[in-house]
């Protein structure tokens, strides 16, 4: 066996493997899918070992390919430094970042520019969407979910497990409060977060009630309705209602005055915050930053809102 690798199939390997698939590192690559089999196949000849397994025409990566391919992912971004380094246009780092979409909209966009005049600029994906996500077909580096289920093929740490509390503008509550029991915040217009279908966890006006040991019969289940917690903290901000809002959301409209918390009982959310790191990013300095500055502004965040 020869001692000197094709750059080429090398190339081919590392989008492969981090992509998913042999048509999206063509299309990376600006080649076709057909040229990428055939350096892939080279390589595996010229090494004497599988790197992928192809079934149902799909791929993935063998033992062997999972054992080097976060190394070569890393040598070729240091050589994509150099070269921008080298051609006058900087060696700003990538990073490519999915978290839910309130998380996204709501929180983390306004936060990025603590991150960014820390580390200086970099090239930043922000991507809010729903679990499941695809971490190599999309290139994620990091990942944020409510519970630690989600993927266990990747390594998962725990953040912060946050509550959910009323707030209201203090307007709303110079006109409608004060609140002295539970009782009397079910007299008052609701704001609800519809979390759809799949998110029976997350909490309910219903069981905040529960919780504060009051049975408001059907009367807590009209009022203004929002499919995320941006826009129904939005509502409340604008004076309509009292929402029950999670502490990390809630924090920084409460440090500007927008938002108070007219009754103090909380309910804790069911599962965590998580970040998921795939292997393959977990060793890149840009992601590590990332994942120290995140994990901090999340709890932060989540105490700051407490009581």
């Amino acid at each position: 066996m020869s001692s000197a690798l094709s750059l080429k199939g090398l190339q081919a390997f590392e989008a492969a493997a981090r992509t998913g698939s042999f048509a999206a590192a063509a299309a990376e690559l600006s080649v076709s899918p057909a040229a990428v089999s055939q350096s892939v196949r080279g390589l595996e000849d010229r090494v004497g070992r599988k790197l992928f397994h192809r079934v149902n025409r799909g791929i993935t990566l063998t033992e062997a390919g999972r054992e080097v391919q976060p190394r070569l992912t890393a040598v070729f971004e240091e050589l994509q430094g150099v070269s921008r380094q080298l051609a006058g246009t900087g060696g700003r780092a990538r990073i490519t970042v999915s978290v839910p979409p309130s998380v996204a909209t709501g929180w983390l966009a306004a936060r990025l520019t603590g991150f960014i005049a820390d580390h200086g600029p970099g090239n930043i994906s922000l991507r809010g969407e729903e679990d499941p996500v695809a971490f190599e077909r999309d290139a994620i580096d990091v990942r944020m979910t409510y519970g630690r289920f989600h993927y266990r093929d990747h390594e998962t740490e725990v953040i912060a497990t946050d509550s959910a509390f009323p707030a209201c503008s203090p307007a709303f509550l110079a006109s409608h409060g004060p609140f002295d029991s539970a009782e009397q915040v079910a007299e008052a217009p609701l704001i609800h977060t519809d979390w759809g279908p799949s998110a029976a966890t997350f909490p309910t006006w219903r069981r905040w009630f529960e919780a504060a040991a009051v049975s408001p019969g059907r009367r807590i289940d009209g009022g203004l309705t929002a499919n995320s917690s941006k826009a129904a903290i939005d509502l409340a901000i604008s004076g309509l209602g009292v929402v029950l809002c999670q502490g990390i959301f809630a924090s920084g409209p409460i440090a500007d005055g927008l938002l108070i918390r007219p009754f103090e009982t909380s309910l804790g959310l069911a599962q965590p915050y998580c970040l998921t790191v795939p292997q393959r990013a977990a060793q890149r300095p840009i992601v590590a930053a990332f994942k120290f500055w995140f994990i901090g502004q999340c709890r932060a965040a989540v105490g700051a809102a407490s009581p």
